[in-house]
Order: structure tokens, then sequence, then C-alpha cells
């Protein structure tokens, strides 16, 4: 039985075609650093681990190496399957990882470890990992700088309650003296996300886990917000397309062999 928060399994059920059309790629310097820093390759095993739809696993695909992804919600594999029918779909959890020890030499984990930033993850990440294997993290952060974004980001923090997120800083803590791995190694890149505002904003937002979640009328109160706010603000009323703002953070640590 895979162990999943209910926000996440409930909201990323729902909207896993959302959060296919919203959720913004990753920038194209990205793919030098999945070779050079985190070593995905030809002739590599890679594991995306918290796959969702993949996105971030075609990086992988197309850096040549063997890649499988985990992803404990039935419609995102269902979602990542239809995209990458050469990518060997799991389910499973951060917790409970279902493959061998020492059987891979990457994890990558986009968007997604601040999910399951905990010791027992961690523990099991450097199981499955060969001794000198890398972990990477990698998320798209919104780049608050822009009145607008910001914005956004008031009209969500009432509503997200205890979820996890990426923005408290708490996925650090399992990195601890002797969690078994390299501390991390830090890397930033800018990114946008072109489209109509229905993509990058609406479906982008839809998707979110505690977003999708919310019951019916409440969530229609907040997309409503949402299309208030791309009504009438001066940097996206009357846009058919628009780039939403990004940098994209990218963390590596290297697997001790003692832990």
């Amino acid at each position: 039985m895979v162990a999943i928060r209910d926000e996440a399994e409930q909201g990323f059920g729902k909207e896993a075609q959302a959060y296919a059309r919203g959720r913004p790629e990753y920038p194209e310097g990205l793919r030098g650093w999945l070779s050079d820093t985190l070593g995905v390759a030809e002739g590599r095993v890679a594991l995306d681990l918290g796959a969702g739809t993949g996105k971030f696993t075609r990086l992988l695909v197309d850096a040549g190496a063997t890649v499988l992804a985990v992803e404990p919600v039935e419609n995102m594999r269902e979602q990542l399957r239809q995209r990458l029918p050469m990518v060997e779909a799991l389910a499973g959890s951060a917790e409970t990882i279902p493959l061998p020890d020492q059987s891979v030499d990457v994890v990558a984990c986009a968007q997604a470890f601040h999910w399951f930033a905990n010791d027992k993850a961690l523990a099991e990440i450097h199981r499955v990992l060969k001794p000198g294997g890398r972990l990477g993290l990698v998320w798209n952060v919104r780049d608050e700088s822009y009145d607008w974004v910001r914005k956004i980001s008031e009209l969500m923090t009432p509503l997200e309650g205890d979820t996890p997120r990426f923005h408290s800083g708490e996925w650090r803590r399992p990195f601890g003296e002797n969690c078994g791995f390299s501390p991390l190694a830090f890397a930033v890149l800018t990114h946008s996300h072109v489209g109509a505002p229905q993509q990058v904003i609406i479906d982008r937002f839809r998707s979110v886990s505690f977003i999708a979640a919310l019951p019916d009328a409440d969530k229609q109160g907040f997309l409503d917000q949402l299309q208030a706010l791309i009504d009438s603000h001066p940097a996206l009323q009357g846009r058919a397309e628009l780039a939403f703002p990004y940098r994209t953070e990218a963390y590596c640590c290297v697997r001790l062999s003692n832990k």
C-alpha cells in the first residue's frame, strides 16, 4: 500500500490533465546540468522519483539514460505512460521504492522532494543508488519580483494549510551530518513558461495539489480571482500570450558509501 498525503492523491488525481497542460517545462540549460553535474548519460540508469506526468522524465530519456519512473498517483502514471511509452512507470513512493539495492546511477526528483523530505525516504534513495551515485533535486520556482506573480502567491497562501511546500525550506531537514550524502551543490537558471493565460496561469494553478483538492465551489472561487487578476492587471489584460517568469533551482549531492 503506497502512502501519500490526501491532498496529493486527490488533487493530482483530479487535475492530472491540467498538470500536464499547465506546468512549465524546464530550461534548455538544464540539459547541461543533467549530463555534467548529475551524470545522466547513455549507459546509466536513472530513476525519476515522484515523476508525475513525465515532464522531467523526458529530459532524462533525451540524455540517453535507461529511465525508470516511480509515481504513486495512478492518473499521473497513466499520463506518463501515454507520453513516454518507452519508460517503465512503477507504482510506489519515496519510502517504498520498488527497486533492488544499488540498482540505479541517478535518482532525480523534480517538483517533488518537498512531498517526501524525511529520513526514511532519504534512506530509501540511498539504498537504491550505487555508491557514488547522484541525487538531483529540481524545482521551477515562481519569480516573485513581478508584482502580479506576488499577487497570485498572496491569493494561494491562505489555502495551503500544512501542505508541504518548497518555499518553506523544510525539505532541507533530512540532509544532516550523517545522512549518507555529500553537501548539496546548487545551480540556478532563469526560465519562463510562454503560452495563453488559460494555460500558464489558470491551468497551472488549477493543478496545485491543495487547490485541486478543494471543494468545487471553493476551487472555482479561487479560479475566478485569478481570472479577475488577468482581466485587470496592466501586464496581463488583453494578452493572448504571456511569459510566466520562473527560476529553476537545481541541487545535486553524491551518495556516500557510509551511512
